[in-house]
């Protein structure tokens, strides 16, 4: 089955539509607890693509990446619960959906194969980026651990979840998905600039 660019575009934009309809981030306080650990990175709209962004990377290039991204979400997530942060980090993590997105377009459409290493640290930061903001916003106190493992678990779910999922679809679909995430991504950044208004 082909689909044109126009329909890859058409999904896009209705992604857009709906979604800007909910917040943006997940960000703010969290609730402590398994359960609101594994909710917390699948509430926001930015946390849910790029897990599902990392997915498709690994399933293109290589289940290694998934590894990057545990890296990535570990020290980013120490980072931030010991109070470290960086400027603008919110529409850092909107570029990050489109930076992971374009990652596996541009491996599609190139005949040589991408530089392992810098695939790797692109995952690795852009995850870090997204566990920092979970790090500043985790409970603390007994509900910490409990909270941190939902959150692992979620993550792993929606990443490992969409990385199996597309090693069944053709490749083609692999590419669609990171399209549609690539200019989600970039909606999600001008919103955060305020260049586009939902």
């Amino acid at each position: 089955m082909k689909i044109s660019p126009l329909a890859v575009f058409g999904l896009a934009a209705t992604t857009v539509a709906v979604l800007a309809g909910s917040p943006a981030q997940a960000h703010g306080t969290a609730d402590g607890g398994i359960a609101a650990g594994f909710l917390h990175p699948l509430a926001g709209t930015d946390h849910l693509l790029l897990l599902m962004a990392v997915g498709a990377a690994a399933s293109y290039l290589t289940a290694h990446l998934l590894l990057w991204a545990l890296a990535g979400a570990l020290l980013g997530g120490a980072f931030g619960a010991m109070g470290g942060g960086l400027p603008g980090a919110e529409g850092l993590a909107a570029v990050a959906i489109t930076a992971v997105a374009v990652l596996v377009l541009r491996a599609q459409n190139s005949t040589r194969p991408p530089a392992m290493g810098f695939c790797g640290t692109l995952i690795a930061s852009a995850v870090a980026v997204h566990a920092m903001l979970h790090g500043q916003e985790a409970p603390a106190g007994s509900g910490a651990a409990l909270w941190w493992l939902g959150a692992f678990a979620g993550s792993v779910l929606v990443s490992g979840g969409t990385y199996l999922a597309l090693r069944k679809l053709p490749a083609p679909w692999t590419g669609r998905l990171a399209l549609v995430l690539a200019l989600v991504g970039g909606a999600l950044a001008l919103c955060q600039l305020g260049l586009l208004v939902p």
